[in-house]
């Protein structure tokens, strides 16, 4: 009955919402992603040659997860693309995750994926600065150094309450507790050369227009911005900055991930275990590496030559599941410090 139910489900969606996910048979695997196409379709036609599991993909920037809670036990997805510790977290909370039966997931070191198996991550971001050529002459900060005051007027950085910017404060929540990290946060704000706007990138930009010394971004934006050929003026931003990792001597920098995550109701739950374990192989997490930029997430594999030529990353070993307990607080701070309306003094 439910099996019926779930092709009945499937078929409306298709007749009334218009979405390209086709109910699944054995031979496909159901998938829903946050990342962009051009980031994950070519680990998934890799694994569709070879093991002959199609998927079908449907990609959107948001509500996924809200999307599959909706759809209870009707929902075709077989797997969950996401980013983000907090995406990861909040399928487990809202109850759409299942344990993911595969001992791949023993490849990735236990702060990285959760205890009882519900996502795991498959590759590593790490939050840095991005430093101005002509105008930074430090080659080593920590988080603490852009609190103080010679940082005055010369810091940009994308809203406080985006994802990216919440994970670092949850991380430094967890290692430093809650009251420093409110001084800290405070007189980051203050150090702010205008109100947070834009994107990662934007802030690089910043950076070459003179109006910012010192950015705070993900750093695979700058595989993405130096190898930019739709948009080339990008490969000047990029050109402009180098990248510093926060506390690399010391408790190293804070990493986030992309992850998987297997669906409570996957009707296709063994084709799923599959790709999950196809992005854990050797073969996916170079490419992971090499066309993305990240950092892989299985020990052993090894940065691109580009991103390696960024400097060694000592990764924070602060457990992810101990960040995401924070971010609750961490965004709670951004709304108290009133951190999107720049310097306060």
């Amino acid at each position: 009955m439910i099996g019926s139910m779930r092709t009945l489900a499937a078929l409306a969606a298709l007749l009334v919402g218009g979405t390209s996910l086709a109910y699944a048979q054995s031979t496909e695997v159901n998938v829903y992603s946050y990342r962009e196409p051009g980031l994950i379709q070519p680990l998934l036609d890799t694994f569709a040659k070879e093991t002959g599991i199609k998927a079908n993909v449907l990609f959107a920037g948001d509500g996924l997860i809200e999307r599959v809670e909706a759809e209870g036990e009707l929902s075709p997805v077989d797997v969950i693309l996401t980013v983000d510790i907090g995406n990861l977290a909040n399928a487990k909370e809202r109850g759409v995750s299942q344990p993911i039966g595969s001992p791949a997931l023993e490849r990735v070191p236990e702060a990285y994926r959760d205890p009882e198996g519900n996502w795991v991550a498959l590759s590593l971001r790490a939050r840095v600065f991005y430093a101005s050529k002509d105008r930074v002459t430090e080659t080593a900060l920590s988080y603490e150094d852009i609190a103080k005051p010679e940082w005055k007027g010369r810091l940009c950085t994308r809203p406080g309450d985006h994802v990216y910017n919440i994970g670092l404060i949850a991380n430094r929540i967890a290692v430093w507790g809650l009251d420093a990290t409110r001084e800290w946060l405070g007189k980051v704000r203050d150090n702010l050369a205008f109100p947070p706007n834009g994107n990662d990138r934007a802030q690089v930009k910043s950076i070459l227009e003179g109006t910012c010394d010192l950015a705070i971004g993900n750093t695979y934006y700058m595989g993405l911005m130096l190898n930019n050929e739709a948009e080339p003026e990008q490969k000047d931003w990029a050109a402009a900055a180098r990248i510093i990792y926060p506390d690399a001597d010391g408790a190293g920098t804070q990493v986030n991930v992309s992850g998987a995550i297997l669906a409570k109701y996957a009707p296709n739950k063994e084709n799923g275990e599959k790709l999950i374990e196809f992005l854990l192989s050797d073969a996916a997490q170079q490419i992971y590496a090499n066309g993305n930029y990240e950092y892989p997430v299985v020990p052993g594999v090894k940065a691109s030559d580009l991103v390696e030529s960024w400097g060694a990353l000592n990764a924070n070993k602060t457990p992810l599941t101990d960040v995401a307990s924070h971010r609750a607080e961490a965004a709670a701070l951004v709304d108290e410090l009133k951190f999107n309306e720049g310097a306060q003094n």
